[in-house]
């Protein structure tokens, strides 16, 4: 079937004779509120962007879409620094057994979490406390706590102290239990930050493990005190 408001020969003709009415013209106002309508709809598109998404559609906007998608960007990057300031800590904070759920769990989206279980009177735990307290300076984003052992989990052992446990959104994602993970009171502060790094709680500027040197090191002052070969066969011969 012929459509009347197809714009064909035929039709102008059946037009011209009256067989069909005049075609109607779009009326000015309403061009400008279905032109007003398609902006609405394409900035509630930047709207319901985020920092990501506007950079991974930025080819598929027109060059009269710049503006309005410079202007979402700098509100996204806004929210995006008041959430970061938000999530400043910058110092380490004793809990008990009953924060534990608050702290830790609900600690919120995207927070790492550095748990430090400890003693009063051990060394290594007094140790510990003092690189994490350090560390939670250099680190503001990240959310350092400790808590007394037997406080947090009831009956805990002694013999796993020193413990950090390492969280993310309420998920356990790296433990460190027990002296000898930590390897003893030679533990500095640049190998513990290494140590959180790797599980991604903290984000280094450290190139390598700090304790690989030193473990060089002993392994070298180890080799040279051991007798060569030559040494060796020149004490089998005196024999």
């Amino acid at each position: 079937m012929q459509d009347p408001n197809e714009d064909t020969e035929w039709n102008d003709i059946l037009r011209k004779k009256g067989v069909l009415p005049p075609k109607e013209v779009p009326n000015d106002a309403e061009e400008e509120e279905e032109l007003a309508r398609q902006q609405r709809s394409i900035v509630k598109t930047y709207e319901d962007m985020s920092l990501e998404d506007l950079d991974e559609n930025e080819d598929e906007f027109g060059e009269e879409d710049e503006a309005a998608i410079e202007m979402y960007r700098q509100k996204r990057l806004s929210e995006w620094k008041a959430t970061q300031l938000k999530n400043v800590f910058g110092e380490m904070v004793e809990i008990s057994g009953q924060d534990y759920i608050k702290e830790v769990n609900k600690a919120g989206e995207d927070i790492w979490v550095v748990l430090h279980l400890y003693k009063q009177g051990l060394p290594l735990c007094t140790l510990i406390n003092q690189h994490l307290s350090v560390l939670a300076r250099k680190f503001p984003q990240t959310k350092f706590l400790k808590s007394i052992s037997t406080t947090c989990i009831a009956n805990y052992p002694d013999r796993n102290l020193p413990t950090i446990f390492v969280y993310r959104e309420g998920d356990m994602k790296a433990q460190f239990i027990g002296p000898l993970v930590f390897g003893g009171m030679s533990l500095k502060v640049e190998e513990l930050e290494w140590r959180l790094s790797e599980s991604g709680a903290v984000k280094t500027e450290l190139e390598e493990n700090p304790r690989k040197e030193i473990e060089d090191k002993l392994m070298s002052s180890i080799r040279s005190s051991l007798p060569s070969r030559k040494d060796s066969e020149s004490e089998d011969e005196d024999y």
